[in-house]
């Protein structure tokens, strides 16, 4: 689709969809930036994933570092894309009987990280007049998830985040869209659900298809939406 000499940032790339968004890039010509937490994770990615994948180990959830590490990245050159596939699940569990330790663990993978990493790049990609952003939400933030209240409080909060910053981004050169999954065809989903049909379930790698084609100007008519993935799930 032609993201021969973009900049892309996956934050959270070494993680199932992360990973899988990233290699998409790399495979269409970008030069793709991956933050991540697990230097190991990153090591056993980098190894086949060729020259144009560097890294930069980061806490996406903290504004401040966010903000230095997309300056510098400014620094040498655009920032083209970015996409958020930063987030987690923790449920099973009725709300009262929730504690204060997964709401904040929530909030922070699905909500406070997309709030740091687009307002870092934001005012950059407006000073370029160009970019695109996608976030990953949740088919559970649309509500009428039992017992998994924290993470659907989080992921619903993620979606008019970003809803919102469409808006805000309307004067702008800058398109800004989600996409909404149900459940992914992931490691840690099988290891939840071992007993579920996992061909029914959609693969990162056709995920990462739709998130290419977002940040293309062929869908440059595309912005404010959130794209469901939902596979047959």
């Amino acid at each position: 689709m032609g993201s021969q000499s973009k900049t892309v940032i996956v934050a959270g790339g070494t993680g199932a969809l992360g990973r899988s968004v990233a290699t998409a890039f790399l495979a269409d010509g970008a030069r793709v930036v991956v933050t991540y937490r697990n230097k190991s994770e990153f090591d056993e990615f980098a190894r086949t994933a060729g020259a144009n994948l560097t890294g930069a180990e980061l806490d996406a959830t903290d504004d401040s570092a966010a903000k230095r590490f997309a300056d510098e990245i400014a620094r040498h050159g655009s920032i083209d894309a970015l996409i958020v596939t930063i987030g987690g699940y923790a449920g099973g569990k009725n709300l009262w009987e929730t504690d204060k330790a997964a709401f904040d663990l929530m909030m922070n993978l699905n909500l406070r990280a997309a709030w740091a990493m687009s307002r870092a790049v934001a005012p950059i990609m407006i000073r370029q007049n160009r970019g695109t952003m996608v976030n990953v939400a949740s088919r559970a933030g649309y509500g009428r998830a039992a017992g998994a209240a924290l993470y659907a409080a989080s992921k619903a909060g993620a979606l008019a985040l970003w809803d919102s910053l469409a808006e805000e981004m309307k004067p702008y050169n800058v398109n800004v869209n989600s996409i909404v999954p149900s459940i992914m065809d992931t490691p840690a989903n099988r290891r939840a659900m071992p007993k579920a049909d996992f061909a029914q379930w959609p693969k990162t790698e056709d995920i990462a298809k739709v998130v290419l084609f977002l940040c293309s100007e062929e869908a440059r008519v595309i912005h404010g939406a959130a794209i469901p993935v939902y596979g047959r799930t």
